[in-house]
């Protein structure tokens, strides 16, 4: 992946289009060594973009500039199903040649308009999933979680998930040290898993008793040991029934699907960065043993461990007997 395009019409919604330039229009800078994409935003007539915040955009570029591009993003904008046709041809186009298209927040609405979201399951920003489904009925809306893959189609529900979605990108194609590295330089988290639901009813810091987050890092940094709810809810010092449901109030998620998640994530960092073994992996992220983090790894990262070392592993830290 050398080459994005990011594709800005009228109406352009200005933190989306800010997100995809975050993580993707970043120039070279010594202290990251991060990747540096031939990165362009272009629109169907160049020139004035009329935006809906106050402020328009100048872009330079025509479609052309999509042409060739590896990854086509579709910035969202405030007019859903006002698709200028030539940006509806490019995206086919685009789809069609094996690129990656992606679809910010509202953006989605454009790649149903150009056919790619039959059968196909997608997201939205959540306020805007049942318009999305009634739209296209034969798209596969799951308005609840934060992005969704599937094939080469990457959709992403609204606002900050779009940096969650291009991360998850940045991951699968070069891996977990660089996404940290980009997510660290833009200040967010490094990973947030697509199933995450996309409302969190009390965000961290706004409930009435304590944050999770001191539980949260301890539990972080015991990842090897058996953690269950139990466990977890003594040291909360809360009832079992009180904790799981504070849980989900603070972090959108289960405390079994975000222990799963926080073991998959170490465990990729282990694989890149470490010449153990997997059985030993598994045990040192608490899977126990190699099928079972296979299994896990697999559902959420779309590749086996093996295939993941294979991918981003240094030679100098191939281990023979790690497969």
């Amino acid at each position: 992946m050398k080459t994005v395009a990011v594709i800005v019409q009228d109406g352009a919604e200005p933190f989306g289009l800010g997100s995809l330039c975050e993580v993707w229009g970043e120039p070279y800078h010594p202290d990251d060594d991060n990747p540096v994409f031939d990165f362009r935003v272009c629109t169907p007539r160049p020139g004035r973009v009329r935006g809906r915040a106050g402020f328009d955009l100048h872009v330079e570029h025509g479609l052309q500039a999509a042409a060739e591009a590896d990854l086509v993003c579709i910035s969202p904008k405030y007019e859903f199903l006002d698709n200028d046709p030539a940006v509806l041809e490019a995206v086919q186009a685009a789809h069609d040649r094996g690129a990656v298209v992606y679809a910010h927040c509202s953006g989605a609405f454009a790649l149903g308009q150009a056919g790619l979201l039959d059968g196909r399951e997608c997201t939205t920003h959540w306020r805007y999933g049942d318009r999305l489904q009634r739209t296209f009925p034969e798209a596969i809306v799951r308005p609840d979680v934060l992005y969704v893959q599937d094939g080469n189609v990457l959709t992403g529900a609204g606002s900050a998930a779009g940096i969650d979605a291009s991360l998850h990108l940045m991951r699968q194609r070069f891996g977990a040290k660089v996404a940290a590295t980009t997510a660290r330089r833009i200040v967010v988290p490094p990973h947030r898993d697509g199933g995450q639901a996309q409302y969190v009813r009390s965000p961290m810091g706004q409930t009435e008793a304590d944050t999770l987050a001191p539980l949260l890092e301890w539990a972080t940094a015991h990842l090897e040991e058996a953690l269950p709810v139990s466990r977890l809810a003594r040291e909360a010092h809360m009832s079992e029934r009180t904790f799981a449901r504070r849980f989900r109030d603070e972090t959108g998620t289960t405390p079994l699907q975000w222990l799963t998640g926080q073991r998959v994530a170490l465990a990729e960092e282990m694989l890149e960065n470490s010449g153990l073994g997997i059985e030993q992996i598994a045990q040192r992220v608490g899977f126990g043993n190699a099928a079972t983090l296979r299994h896990h790894f697999t559902a959420q990262r779309g590749v086996t461990p093996q295939q993941y070392r294979r991918t981003f592993c240094p030679d100098d830290l191939e281990d023979p007997g790690a497969a």
